[in-house]
This record gives structure tokens, sequence and C-alpha cells, in this order.
């Protein structure tokens, strides 16, 4: 066995391991029982040990010294990049760091869902201000002197900075500030009104997973406090949630987890846990899911077949036509979750946190002071106040389980997702008559074709690249919102 075959084989049980870490934290948020948390946070640290263990094993080192890149086919080389920059970046942090990091944020995540149900910051700021101090220490670590939250996100968008992305989101800022403007001022379009019962929902919106090519043979739907995806491979499950006033909440959430699934299902089979079989950054697995749930699912074709499909499930919307029902989707109207956000705005809610965690990392923000900055921030952004903490700090789970830097990402996807849609519009031209029938084949197909299957094959730049045939940029996702908001509003 050659070292890089030995190195493979023992990559392929520490991937497996990770997977079962993942699934760990796929239970906690779906069945585990209330009084486990202590015990799932005690296993958690021990799984992180385990890995961190085997990441940093002196064998490891010995393969990677023996291995010759150059001598390897493109997935080789492909594998090696990854498993090196891994290893460095893992030997940077000290494994009791990483256990602490484990243990702690499992914790925090418990304690965050209860002070958002109970609307008590204060509940959550002190295992925050820990989370906080432990993810310093492991940017410290890992940026040797740079920029703290650059290696932060780097963990998610490699080769991304947080200059760079100041300068897309302030490329982004004025034209996306004048449309909301712009919307605003014109009349708001119809709510739906009716009986929306959760059960039906979940029927509905299992039918709408099938129908943007989710395998539920390999994946199963759930509900959590906070949408997400979680494995990999032949096992990725997603959640959603219900709310019996707003069956767009559970709709539109449930499209977006499905690109996120659908992406991990789509990857070559021949990667499967081995670093190239997972989405190779979270900007290129947010295109995947933004697409679905936007450019796809909230298109004026497809909503005309849902229209149908809910009025089946529902009876009586409040609207009666699939015009004002497309209005409807695609209201743009205030709103406090950045989740719920409309296309025009969400981008806002993103460069909010940006700034915020950026702050809390570099120290300029104490954690105490947060929930007094996210709202002033707010105010001045969305010109209204935070009414309550559910609506403002405590509502996305990001930060109690330490993931500082992935905010950003939402938006890379967004600006990915207008790229890979401008060139799907001409590769499948009659792609409005298929999503009005509720066929989005051509649509998933063509990503899972030029983008999915190829996971981690190349870096998140090249990945948009070859998929697109353009060079990353901001200008086809915002040419889209205008036109798009533009003709909806009659401005």
């Amino acid at each position: 066995m050659t070292a890089y075959d030995a190195l493979m084989a023992f990559q392929h049980t520490t991937e497996a391991l990770g997977q079962v870490a993942g699934r760990l934290g796929w239970d906690q948020e779906t069945m585990m029982p209330r009084e486990s948390a202590g015990q799932r946070a005690e296993e958690m640290a021990a799984m992180e040990s385990v890995l961190h263990a085997r990441k940093t094993d002196p064998q490891v080192a010995a393969w990677l010294a023996e291995i010759d890149d150059a001598s390897l086919d493109t997935v080789g080389q492909a594998q090696m990049r990854h498993i090196r920059k891994s290893y460095a970046r893992t030997m940077k942090v000290p494994a009791d760091l990483a256990a602490e990091i484990a243990k702690v944020t499992s914790r925090s995540q418990g304690l965050w869902a209860q002070s958002r149900a109970d609307e008590d910051v204060s509940g959550f700021l002190p295992v925050l201000d820990e989370v906080v101090n432990l993810k310093r220490q492991e940017g410290q670590a890992l940026a040797d002197g740079g920029d703290v939250y650059d290696a932060m996100i780097d963990d998610y968008e490699p080769d991304m900075t947080a200059a760079e992305l100041q300068a897309m989101f302030d490329a982004m800022r004025p034209r996306l500030v004048a449309l909301r403007a712009a919307v605003l001022a014109k009349a708001t379009p119809v709510h739906l009104s009716g009986n929306f019962p959760s059960g039906a929902q979940m029927k509905l919106t299992r039918k709408l997973a099938k129908t943007f090519g989710y395998d539920m043979s390999m994946g199963r739907i759930d509900k959590a406090v906070h949408p997400f995806s979680s494995g990999s491979g032949h096992d990725v499950r997603i959640t959603t949630r219900t709310s019996e006033d707003d069956p767009f909440n559970c709709f539109y959430s449930t499209i977006h987890e499905v690109g996120h699934g659908c992406y991990e299902m789509g990857i070559d089979d021949a990667y499967a846990l081995t670093p190239l079989g997972r989405g190779v950054s979270m900007g290129v697995h947010e295109s995947q899911s933004r697409i679905y749930e936007n450019q796809l699912g909230r298109s004026k074709a497809f909503t005309s077949w849902l229209f149908t499909e809910m009025q089946a499930a529902f009876g009586d919307l409040g609207v009666s036509t699939a015009d004002a029902f497309y209005k409807a989707v695609n209201c743009v109207h205030d709103g406090y979750i950045r989740t719920e956000a409309d296309e025009v705005q969400y981008n806002l809610h993103i460069m909010l946190r940006f700034d915020l965690e950026r702050a809390l990392m570099s120290g300029d923000l104490a954690v105490g002071d947060l929930e007094a900055a996210w709202n002033d921030r707010f105010e001045a952004d969305f010109g209204y106040a935070v009414d309550k903490p559910s609506n403002g700090c405590l509502q996305d789970v990001h930060w109690s389980v330490g993931l500082f830097g992935y905010f950003p990402t939402y938006s890379l996807g967004n600006v990915y997702a207008g790229c890979l849609h401008e060139t799907l519009r001409k590769a499948v031209p009659d792609l409005d008559g298929r999503l009005a029938m509720g066929d989005t084949t051509a649509a998933t197909g063509w990503l899972r074709e030029n983008l999915q299957q190829y996971g981690g094959l190349r870096s998140p730049h090249e990945t948009i690249q070859h998929a697109s045939g353009m060079t990353p940029s901001p200008e086809p996702l915002l040419a889209y919102l205008e036109e798009k908001f533009t003709a909806l509003y009659g401005l």
C-alpha cells in the first residue's frame, strides 16, 4: 500500500467519525430529551478529542512527507490540498482548546434555545462570553499574527478575507437600499389568510422537497427551532419549522434546506467519506440553497404551480389569482427575522451581523453590550425598533455554537446564485414553462451536472467560475433583483 492509499484509508475513517459527530448535533436539535444536554456536551467533547487526535496523528505527518502531490492525478492532488490544509490548521489548535470549544458550544446551544424561548438575553450572555473568548483564542492560534477574523472566515469560505467581503458589501448596499426605498413607497401586496394546520404544511413540504429532487430514501425532514441540513452522501437530513399563520415560513425554509441537501446528495459517490465528498465552502453551499429557494422557488412560473397545490391543501388562501399569490410570495415587508426576509432586504441583515461579529472578535464590542449594539444598528438600518430578544440578537443559533465568520457566506451564496442563475437561464431556455408545471428537473439537473457532482474538487471561486462561466460578481444578483422587483411593484 502506498503512502497515499494509507492516508486515504485513515482519512476515510476520520470522515466517517466526523459524520457521527454531526449526527449527534442533528439529534440534539431535533429529538434529544431536554435533560440530556449536559451528557451530550460531554459526548460532543469526547468526539472532538478523538477527531482532533486523528487529525494531528504523527503518522499523518509521515504520510504527508512521503507523498509527492505532483505524481497524483487531478483528484488526488485535490484530496491532498484539502488534507494538507486541514492538517496545518488543526496542528495550530491545542487539543484541550478544541475539546473545550466543543463542550461549551454544546451547552451554549441549549442555553440559547431556552433564553430565546424565555425572551431573556441575560440567561445566554454569560455562556456566549465563554464562547467568544474560546473562539478568539482559536482564531489567534490559526491567524499566526494575522487577522483573527480572516482566519475564522477561512473555515467556511477558503481564501476569502474580511476586506474582500467589505468591498462586496460596499458595492451592494447603495443599490439595495435604493431598491428597498422605492419598493416600500408602494402599496403592500395582499398577504395570505386562512387556516394552515401544521400537519398539512408538513405533508405539502415533503412533496415540495421531492419536487426539488430531495431523495427521501437517503434523507428525512424533521422540525427544529432553526432550520438546517446535516450530513453528506447517502445520509443527508434536513429540518424545517411551521407557523400556522405563515405557511411560507415552512415551505421556503424547506426548499432552502433541500438546496443544501441536494448539493450533498449530488456529489460523485467516488468522493464519499473523503475531503472532496462535501460542499467546497459555505458560500457555494448557500448558492445552491438560495437559487433553489429564490430564483427557482419564488419565480413567477413556479409560484403559479405552488398556488394550485396550496389551494388543494388549504382551500381559500385569501388571494384569488396566481399573480396575486406571486406578489404575496415576494412581498417586501418590514420584519426582524433574517430567515424570513425578502430578497431585497436579506443581505442587509447579513451586513449587520458581519459588522457586529467582527467587533466581537476584535474586542471592540463587549458581549455584555451586544443586545444594545444590535438594537441600535437594527433601528438605524431598518427604521424601527426591535421589540423582543427573539426578534433581535437571540434569533440566530450561529453564535451560540461558535460559527463566527459564517454569516457573510450567506451573502456570498446570493452573489454566486446570481451568477449561476444568469447562466442557467441561457442553458435552459424553456425553464419557465417547466417550472410552471412543477418540473424542476432541468434546473436541478443542470446544477448537479455543472456544480454539485464535483464537491470539493475545485476552490470555491473556481467552482462558481467553472459552472457559470464568469468571475463571481454581485452584478448579476443586483440586476436580477432590480429587474424582478421593478416589474413586481411597477417602479
